[in-house]
């Protein structure tokens, strides 16, 4: 989980310092108890800060500890120049916490420091309550959540496979922009890399490659071969497309990436749905791995969004096109060229519970190269949609909630047919009306995990300091 520091304050005046000390730890006990039995570890500070020197030396543990945020705690009255000080040490994100302590004005300690904070533009986040209500736990734990999802950001790096994807400008993003808002650098490689490894692997580890064939066979549920489009030795070389950019990703210490594909690879060698859909995926054909987050046509501000989403959901994170709405069923058809993980076939961890749901089946007229389409339906259930999008160079967030559904097989296979039969598909109930979505959605590509995220999101882009507006 995250590692939390936990500073907690006191009266700067001796003999109320020590008169209240017991019960100042005690406040601070349960708030660590709280935190370890939801699986965080805690660092504490040595002392409780009732000095200049003790505030210091409290926040410079927090420092050396590398804490992913950093909890103020407050049950007493609290001289507020002991948080700021400690503050310019401790790394944040900060929160001040204030707990239920009627007898004793720990609120007013909280309002005083957390006001100083802002006073010399360090940015916190504020709670009251009694930490073991669940309601005022779950405030703290999405402070946690998105704190350390930013923290966890900042020095990671994006591979770029390819360049610009068919002129979209809402894919591409220069390094600097991307390093000054999140502190993520942006590494460029050429799309013959992927071919050249490709070809080594075909050529001289072909057992390798021949085993991950064996396995697609024994666990898709169904692969379709055409004799042009889709053939075994086509799938060949998109499973050995698959571990060259695993391997890339691996010796360039690359965090998440993204490949163009379109429209070299796509007209000349193969499609990347194979690539795309496993290293999005919590295993491949050699086992549990943990899921990278690979975009399309190496959509720069997709794959930030999923990173950011998958780091809090713990999950894989949908990519999709915003392909059709349908104005029967009243939902948004999400569909893309294999970019959905096999995950969502059943939002299941285990291969055996998804790929009997999956087809391969031949890619269309787009793909000349050819390839398989990794086909399926995403399972129904409560999602959150996001997408980082710029206006006029300025980052913000769309964020909405919805719903995949599914009907009966009959339909299901009707509705897909509408728009591309062998793509995998998400259809989506939106919490937002279709026109009120067109008007605000920052471009063509969506994002999507199951479960309520909105205020994880919220926090993360007050936390880096971007806009959000909720559809």
């Amino acid at each position: 989980m995250s590692k939390i520091g936990v500073i907690t304050f006191s009266d700067g005046r001796p003999y109320v310092h020590q008169e209240l000390l017991p019960m100042n730890i005690k406040f601070q006990e349960n708030l660590i108890l709280k935190l370890t039995e939801a699986g965080h570890e805690v660092v504490v500070a040595d002392e409780l800060p009732w000095t200049n020197e003790s505030a210091v030396s409290a926040g410079k543990k927090m420092l050396r500890a590398d804490v992913d945020c950093t909890i103020f705690n407050y049950a007493i009255w609290a001289w507020p120049h002991f948080t700021v000080l400690a503050a310019q040490f401790a790394p944040g994100p900060f929160l001040c916490l204030s707990n239920i302590n009627p007898g004793y004005p720990g609120l007013v300690g909280m309002m005083a420091s957390s006001g100083a904070l802002e006073n010399v533009g360090i940015p916190n986040t504020r709670i009251s309550g009694d930490i073991a209500s669940e309601s005022v736990f779950y405030k703290a734990q999405t402070f946690i959540n998105a704190a350390s999802c930013v923290k966890s950001l900042r020095g990671e790096t994006f591979g770029c496979f390819g360049g610009r994807p068919m002129g979209m400008y809402t894919a591409t993003v220069g390094t600097d922009t991307l390093m000054k808002t999140f502190g993520v650098d942006i590494e460029h490689i050429d799309q013959w890399e992927i071919v050249r490894r490709s070809e080594n692997l075909l050529k001289n580890h072909r057992g390798k490659i021949e085993n991950a064939f064996d396995w697609c066979k024994k666990n898709i549920g169904k692969i379709v071969y055409d004799g042009k489009q889709l053939t075994p030795d086509i799938l060949k070389k998109q499973i050995a497309s698959y571990y060259a950019v695993k391997e890339l990703c691996q010796e360039m210490h690359l965090d998440f990436c993204g490949i163009k594909g379109q429209p070299e690879l796509t007209n000349n060698f193969c499609t990347m749905d194979v690539a795309e859909a496993f290293m999005n995926d919590p295993y491949d054909f050699d086992g549990p791995k943990e899921p990278v987050v690979c975009s399309t046509e190496a959509d720069m501000d997709a794959a930030l969004t999923m990173e950011i989403m998958k780091k809090l959901a713990k999950t894989p994170v949908l990519f999709a096109d915003v392909r059709h709405w349908n104005d029967d069923y009243q939902f948004l058809d999400l569909c893309n060229s294999g970019e959905h993980a096999t995950y969502f076939a059943n939002a299941s961890f285990d291969y055996r519970d998804n790929l009997p749901q999956v087809t391969f089946y031949p890619e269309g007229f787009y793909f000349q190269a050819g390839g398989a389409a990794v086909h399926h339906l995403a399972k129904a259930g409560k999602v959150t949609l996001a997408r980082l999008g710029r206006k006029d160079g300025e980052y913000w967030m769309a964020i909405l909630t919805g719903e995949f559904v599914r009907y009966d097989e009959k339909t299901n296979l009707e509705l897909m047919a509408r728009t591309q039969s062998e793509w995998p598909h998400a259809f989506c109930h939106l919490d937002t009306t279709i026109d009120r979505f067109i008007a605000k959605f920052p471009c063509n590509h969506l994002h999507a995990v199951y479960g309520n995220y909105v205020n994880e999101l919220k926090m993360v882009c007050e936390m880096l300091g971007i806009c959000w507006e909720i559809i």
